[in-house]
């Protein structure tokens, strides 16, 4: 995982991917939980893919567009975790970083799109 200190966005949010990956294999698989596991590999590396696009953005507008986006995977993948959490409650400590992460990057992404909004 990172180290404190270290503001590598692109390295943080594929650790968070590949973190939920992780959490997700360790997810019993039932017909509740199957939607959900699928759900939070969706969200969960989709944070890091739209970051990934926003480095590349072809305007300031494409730019917070992906921003957005990237903010709208985490907190969707904050709630994915709560639900699998749910449907499997000895997971809630295993989940607490994840959702925390998530939390955490939605807080991210949510001030570099205030930042970068458009002058008025």
């Amino acid at each position: 995982m990172r180290n404190p200190g270290d503001y590598d966005l692109e390295e943080r949010t594929a650790e968070f991917g590949e973190a939920a990956i992780e959490f997700c294999m360790s997810v019993p698989e039932s017909s509740i939980t199957r939607p959900l596991i699928s759900q939070l590999v969706r969200a969960g590396t989709s944070v890091g893919a739209n970051y990934c696009e926003a480095d590349d953005a072809q305007s300031p507008k494409d730019f917070r567009h992906k921003i957005a986006l990237c903010r709208k995977e985490a907190r969707e993948s904050k709630y994915w975790f709560r639900m699998i959490v749910k449907a499997v409650p000895n997971l809630r400590q295993k989940a607490a970083a994840g959702s925390q992460e998530a939390h955490e990057l939605n807080l991210i992404f949510s001030s570099i799109f205030r930042k970068t909004a458009p002058a008025k």
